[in-house]
């Protein structure tokens, strides 16, 4: 996934599901370097990873 579509994804007020390594994630921010994203699992606000950002993976249903 690229840079442009992940700010649309953060700043919008529809749900889209996002998955990393096949997992659903939610996306917290994006770094500066427009390289990595800061993402949480879905079912744990705890765990935070930093992530490349063409690794992240948007599901269409």
């Amino acid at each position: 996934m690229d840079v442009d579509r992940i700010k649309q994804i953060v700043g919008s007020s529809n749900e889209v599901d996002v998955t990393y390594n096949g997992v659903s994630v939610w996306i917290d921010q994006i770094h500066e370097d427009g390289k990595l994203a800061t993402v949480h699992l879905r079912h744990s606000l705890e765990e935070r990873s930093d992530v490349e950002i063409s690794e992240l993976k948007e599901e269409v249903h």
